[in-house]
């Protein structure tokens, strides 16, 4: 009989263990929930704002779309010279590439050729070592 009682106390024990086991886990299951409830609600407000933000977003591209489309239209000669300047630039290109990027001199149409042979010929001719002609500098003030 006292096996029994013991058995009984031990098994009493292990009974107690166990519901004690129990309400830690039920208690960390419910703080497990709230946390979750509380991420879930944090994640309806940022997902709202969100939505909102994107309605902004969208309200504004739609008014600048319509802006663009009531935008009073260019003359049209500007619209010539526009497409004549961007033509010209296509054009010469090519020639001002390696002095863009640094890698040599920069291209001199036949006109700029002749300008400077011009100067250089008066140049040659002018025995005076005055380059200008022009009036002299004036005198700083005091």
């Amino acid at each position: 009989m006292a096996s029994c009682a013991h058995e009984e106390f031990e098994l009493s024990q292990k009974h107690e263990d166990i519901l004690g086991k129990r309400a830690l886990l039920l208690q960390q299951m419910e703080a497990h929930n709230e946390q979750q409830k509380a991420q879930k609600k944090q994640q309806c407000v940022k997902s709202q704002a969100a939505k909102e933000r994107n309605a902004q977003i969208l309200k504004d591209f739609q008014n600048a779309e319509k802006n663009l489309q009531t935008r009073q239209l260019l003359h049209p000669d500007i619209i010539n010279l526009e497409t004549l300047y961007w033509a010209s630039i296509e054009r010469k290109l090519p020639a001002w590439e390696q002095y863009l990027l640094g890698k040599g001199q920069p291209p001199v149409s036949e006109s700029g050729r002749l300008l400077r042979q011009q100067r250089q010929k008066t140049r040659q001719q002018d025995p005076s070592p005055v380059q200008c002609k022009g009036k002299p500098p004036r005198p700083k003030p005091r």
